[in-house]
């Protein structure tokens, strides 16, 4: 085994001293900063919309069901999956697509930020009025008089359904009592039943 004094003759690692490399981190971030002073070019942050709802309908269903034949010369938009034009990208499936299109790089690349506007109390009052005004249209629209026609008409349908039952049921026990009158008449002539290729032993 080699002593501790020549295994560090043997070390060939190379050795950094972080001190050192810190001040030159140091040193060029100063020269960057008194170079953007100078040349007056400071980066101005970016500034990105308020997050909006859609006003289009997301289409998951167009390509249900349907088969398509894939090669390597297909465009990459008609390949099997869920094409995003935004971001030039195919994601295999819908719960994965809406994620993407609701998630922050689909979202930055529309120049949205995920921020949504605060309502202000006015809008949100206003919002409100017009959820209770659709509620008392509907209410308006609810008539007793046409409701209880309909329940009428719904017991005549029901009663006329259970007659149509009920005679059907006649007809049928009236169909096996002939039966049965024949199979009588078929035992009294000799015979197991007519028109029968089954063989009684």
């Amino acid at each position: 085994m080699a002593s501790s004094s020549g295994s560090s003759k043997n070390d060939f690692r190379r050795k950094w001293d972080k001190d050192e490399f810190e001040n030159l981190a140091q040193k060029r971030l100063a020269e960057e900063r008194e170079k953007e002073k100078r040349d007056g070019k400071t980066a101005p942050p970016v500034k990105r919309e308020l997050l909006r709802h859609r006003d289009y309908k997301v289409d998951l269903e167009s390509k249900l069901g349907k088969t398509i034949v894939i090669t390597k010369t297909t465009p990459q938009a008609e390949m099997g999956g869920y094409y995003c034009n935004v971001c030039d990208c195919v994601v295999k499936d819908s719960i994965n697509f809406l994620d993407h299109i609701n998630g922050k790089k689909h979202q930055r690349n529309l120049g949205m930020s995920m921020r949504v506007e605060r309502s202000s109390l006015d809008q949100v009052k206003k919002r409100f009025e017009v959820n209770k005004k659709k509620l008392e249209e509907k209410q308006k629209e609810y008539d007793f008089e046409e409701r209880m026609k309909e329940l009428r008409e719904e017991e005549e349908k029901a009663k006329a359904y259970k007659k149509e039952k009920q005679k059907e049921r006649k007809r049928r026990a009236e169909d096996d009592v002939d039966l049965e009158e024949d199979d009588e008449m078929a035992a009294v002539m000799g015979f197991s039943g007519f028109g029968s290729s089954k063989k009684s032993h």
